[in-house]
């Protein structure tokens, strides 16, 4: 039988996050989210979405003049064995695949080849305390941890992530990210060149590209 998953959108458009911003991407997004993260932009995929078979996904994938594909939501990994019979046919066919998580489900399922970015959520999220640790184990050094931060409280709580699980993971790479409207980005600046805090400030160009409020992109 045919594996399926829950989809919200399935669109091209230039990655705005991660080590990768700026670089075209096609995204499939999940429908379905666990956490109700207060400054979440995705709120549309918590419900509804389409019904697709990984066949009928592949093939709008490889529609766009794209090999780059991040898998993201909501929370992808609410449907984990679909994630990983998808993930697995990309990377079959020689696709960079990007899985953007919560860290708050475990990664185990994730093939080890695809690119992790995952969330580690501050306090002012509402959901601080959902990370999952035994998730720290499993990342590679091509992964990437990534903090979205609304507040100094926010910055401080994951500097103090990171000094204390310096050496406890392979990622090489952590991404401090403000709240786009909430967190200024030279505040934040100033705080990372104060500290010395060994972390990439991400900012969400897409949202400078396009409305903010805007889907698809």
């Amino acid at each position: 039988m045919s594996q399926h998953l829950q989809i919200t959108e399935i669109f091209h458009s230039i990655q705005g996050e991660s080590t990768f911003a700026g670089e075209p991407c096609v995204f499939v997004r999940l429908t379905g989210c666990n956490l109700r993260c207060r400054w979440c932009d995705t709120e549309y995929s918590f419900h509804g979405g389409q019904r697709m078979s990984i066949d009928d996904i592949l093939a709008k994938v490889r529609a766009f003049p794209c090999r780059r594909v991040e898998i993201t939501g909501g929370e992808p990994l609410l449907q984990p064995a679909g994630v990983k019979a998808l993930a697995e046919r990309l990377l079959a066919e020689d696709f960079a695949v990007m899985i953007e998580t919560s860290g708050e489900r475990d990664l185990t399922p994730v093939p080890q080849a695809v690119i992790k970015i995952v969330d580690v959520k501050c306090p002012d999220s509402g959901e601080g305390g959902s990370f999952r640790a035994s998730n720290l184990e499993l990342l590679q050094p091509w992964d990437e941890l990534k903090f979205v931060l609304a507040s100094r409280d926010d910055y401080d709580f994951a500097r103090g992530f990171v000094d204390a699980h310096r050496g406890a993971h392979a990622a090489r790479t952590i991404l401090f990210s403000p709240v786009f409207g909430q967190l200024e980005a030279k505040d934040l600046a100033s705080w990372m060149l104060a500290d010395g805090v060994p972390a990439r400030l991400g900012l969400q160009i897409h949202k400078f590209i396009w409305d903010p409020a805007l889907h698809g992109v």
